[in-house]
């Protein structure tokens, strides 16, 4: 068991699919010589050479191309985007071509690749590197969504990820590629897909998010529990494609009460989708209407919008006070 940083569990699990998988490769824009943008993949270059590791020119749309050729040919690649709003130039190689050769080819080809997309605000990079694209990747099929928010997960998530057969997109949460740190074991055991976790359990109410709003929800809940006396269980999705149903069905089943927490845009965000869910599924367990929390349906700020655009503990607060506090 080691201290690592999200991003040294990132590496650390590349680490080890390159190590015990030949056929895994990881290819991107800088991401041999000078180890990626963010130094994620730092030294993996060195250690399993050009070949393994391959540094392409910048062009998103050739790199996603060149992956899922690789993948029907027998390889895993694993493919960085630098930043997720620039993902939007490999779109159709990545739902067109990725996620559909399964289905078009009745189950004779598959593509076992990774993509993987530094994702969210909080770094002050305004609208080109604070996206959460998840939503545009939700609704073709055929490509699972993860988004991991510890070092543990960092680490399990992406082994279970190269493993797939299928595509998986991983949304990295950048503002914790090194402010969180904790402890991870380098044992090669992967997480299951789909499966949410219990951050905190309460009986109040339900505040479900995923990605770096996890933290954030997590101290609000603290907080609320010292300052009002709510007992607000925290639960982290982790996993977009394929979703924990069961488990937000049963803590909203215990509590009665539901926030949803998430930086993409309130419109067409997938937390409209849980919403429709649990009201279908769960309704008569509710005490009062599902509270959204996100982003307006505008673009992201320039760098000091940072604190204005995505949810604060602030405006995550006022979410739950409406809901706990509503009267018919």
């Amino acid at each position: 068991m080691a201290q690592m940083t999200v991003l040294e569990a990132l590496n650390a699990a590349m680490a080890n699919e390159l190590q015990r998988d030949p056929d895994v490769v990881l290819l991107g824009e800088d991401v041999g010589t000078e180890g990626g943008i963010f130094r994620t993949t730092e030294g993996l270059q060195l250690r399993f050479g050009s070949h393994r590791v391959i540094d392409t020119p910048l062009d998103e749309k050739g790199i996603a191309a060149h992956a899922v050729g690789m993948a029907l040919y027998g390889l895993k690649p694993i493919v960085e985007i630098q930043f997720s709003g620039f993902i939007h130039d490999a779109f159709e190689q990545i739902m067109f071509c990725a996620s559909k050769y399964r289905w078009a080819t009745g189950g004779m080809y598959s593509v076992p690749m990774v993509v993987r997309a530094p994702s969210f605000g909080g770094i002050r990079g305004g609208f080109w590197h604070s996206q959460s694209p998840e939503p545009y990747y939700l609704h073709g099929g055929g490509i699972k969504v993860i988004v991991p928010a510890t070092p543990r997960d960092a680490y399990g998530m992406m082994l279970a990820a190269v493993r797939d057969p299928d595509p998986v997109l991983i949304l990295e949460p950048v503002p914790l590629y090194r402010s969180l740190r904790g402890e991870v074991e380098d044992n090669g055991i992967a997480v299951e897909l789909g499966q949410a976790e219990i951050v905190r359990a309460g009986r109040d109410l339900t505040l479900l998010t995923w990605g770096p709003l996890r933290h954030d929800c997590l101290s609000v809940a603290q907080a609320l529990q010292q300052e009002r006396g709510w007992d607000i269980e925290v639960m982290d999705l982790r996993s977009l494609v394929p979703y924990d149903e069961d488990a937000i069905l049963a803590s909203v089943r215990k509590t009665g009460r539901l926030v949803i927490a998430h930086e993409a845009p309130i419109s067409v965000g997938f937390g409209g989708e849980i919403a429709a869910m649990v009201q279908q599924k769960a309704f008569g367990y509710l005490h009062c209407p599902i509270e959204r929390v996100a982003p307006p349906d505008l673009p992201y700020g320039y760098a000091g919008a940072d604190q204005f655009y995505r949810p604060n503990e602030r405006r995550i607060r006022a979410g739950i006070a409406r809901t706990m506090e509503f009267q018919i």
